[in-house]
């Protein structure tokens, strides 16, 4: 739903996305960042904010900031400051949270995103700076909260877009290439579920050819994709019908309840001033050199694009399936380790992979690294269709049997008597039994029903078990069903 279509008004949309590094301790501690620990177990005196304390950076969530901004691009700011941003919340034992804010670590960048119709948007980057997660709050009734530390001081960039997004769809779109990058990158794990990588969307309206912004919406811990895809058209029809009421739209903070599918407000949007963001006096500022920067550049792997571009020319793929096979590492990894196997058809193992493969993996809730088969057996398996041992359909039950039964494919085929059928005579004679049995369908093809060749490539398939080489069928059909 784009804001162009809705009755001549526009939709705005920048995205802020906090993606948590994978640094195995927190930004300013000593404390371990793992997932899953028993409540305030994984917060030291830093991160509880015990007066005294003194927090000291973690280089390596540094190198991680300036790997991303390398890889989209943008600047690397050489000095940049943490600074104190003063708000007070139950899970900010500080009262405050470090950030950067006027010299955040990466400044301006650019993302190419390739939208449903295949054509490819540009979306600015503003910045991408480093601070620390907050702790969490947990409601467990009425009148009762907890709050749990072991996120707190957990490392983060948080990139912040340009508003260049005009609908939900270039928002998701922009938002799932920053996922596949920051996991390319191996420095998130992108693991939504677990809060690792989520964002917060400023959605506002404006009547199309407007030059000015309308007052903005934030929507706030967004972390699934199509629960960012569906708070923005609920937002986008919040506002226009307030708009189109004779309201006016009212600038604040808003969540997304899944359940009722709806945004709510949470609170009156703050401006920078409100959090009287000052630099930090117990941080120093961070100064990188062209020596830390080259070598981190030279820890870039193949990116997503360049790869993607890769496989078009490498293997002839198009660019849709470039880019579903390259939309994780492990993805093209496993593409490419089959194709290695099947030198001959690059594209069949493209289909196979994104067709059967991919289909099983989300029927039984699992990622590429949990496949059931190696490549070495989804290998053994294309082979046999490119040697003509079993068709594509007949393939299918193959792969069917491997997947249940962790079976190789020769066994499968060679125990379920699945062989194809290759001699031209053996084919041939069955050929000649069909149409014996079927003289008013030969007469009626023969007179220009051509459609009936369908009923004979069946009835074929069927006397055969399905059996019959499909290619070799065909051109016999033609020889002997021809006047």
């Amino acid at each position: 739903m784009s804001g162009v279509e809705q009755g001549g008004w526009e939709t705005v949309i920048g995205l802020e996305i906090h993606t948590q590094l994978a640094t195995k301790s927190k930004i300013f501690s000593g404390s371990p960042t793992a997932y899953g620990a028993e409540p305030n177990t994984q917060a030291d005196l830093v991160d509880l904010g015990y007066p005294g304390v003194l927090p000291v950076l973690n280089a390596e969530a540094v190198r991680m900031a300036v790997k991303f901004g390398l890889a989209i691009g943008a600047v690397i700011t050489r000095r940049s400051v943490f600074a104190r941003k003063n708000y007070f919340y139950p899970d900010l034992p500080k009262g405050y949270q470090i950030s950067q804010y006027e010299l955040p670590i990466v400044g301006k960048g650019v993302l190419d995103v390739m939208l449903e119709d295949g054509t490819v948007k540009s979306i600015g980057v503003t910045r991408a700076h480093l601070e620390e997660d907050a702790g969490k709050s947990q409601h467990e009734g009425v009148g009762v909260s907890a709050i749990d530390l072991n996120r707190a001081g957990t490392p983060l960039i948080e990139i912040v877009s340009e508003p260049d997004m005009r609908s939900a769809k270039e928002a998701v779109a922009y938002m799932k290439k920053i996922h596949t990058l920051v996991r390319y990158l191996g420095i998130c794990d992108g693991n939504m579920q677990e809060g690792s990588f989520r964002c917060d969307a400023n959605v506002s309206v404006r009547r199309k050819g407007a030059e000015k912004f309308g007052t903005r919406a934030e929507l706030k811990n967004l972390n699934s994709f199509r629960f960012v895809e569906r708070a923005i058209n609920i937002e986008v029809a919040r506002q226009i019908d307030i708009l189109e009421g004779g309201g006016t739209v009212v600038q604040e903070t808003r969540l997304y309840d899944a359940d009722k599918d709806e945004t709510r407000s949470m609170r009156s949007k703050e401006e920078a001033n409100d959090y009287r963001y000052f630099p930090d006096p117990d941080l120093l500022p961070v100064v990188v050199g062209e020596d830390f920067i080259d070598a981190v550049r030279a820890t870039l792997p193949e990116l997503p694009d360049a790869k993607a571009q890769r496989f078009q020319s490498q293997y002839g793929l198009s660019a849709y399936d470039a880019g579903f096979l390259i939309a994780s590492g492990e993805m093209a990894d496993y593409y490419e380790a089959v194709a290695a196997l099947v030198p001959s058809d690059a594209k069949l193992v493209a289909n196979w992979v994104m067709g059967e493969l991919s289909a099983a993996l989300n029927k039984d809730g699992l990622d590429i690294t949990q496949s059931r088969l190696s490549a070495a057996q989804f290998g053994a398996l294309l082979n046999r269709i490119v040697d003509d041992t079993v068709s594509g359909k007949l393939a299918k039950e193959v792969f069917e049997a491997m997947w249940a039964e962790g079976l190789e494919a020769d066994v499968v085929i060679e125990s379920r008597g699945l062989k194809q059928i290759t001699d031209p005579a053996a084919i041939g004679a069955v050929i000649d039994e069909i149409i014996a049995a079927n003289p008013k369908q030969l007469a009626d093809y023969r007179s220009g029903k051509d459609k009936l060749f369908g009923f004979f490539v069946g009835q074929t398939m069927k006397a055969t078990g399905g059996k019959a080489n499909p290619v070799l069928l065909n051109d016999l059909l033609k020889q002997k069903l021809a006047p």
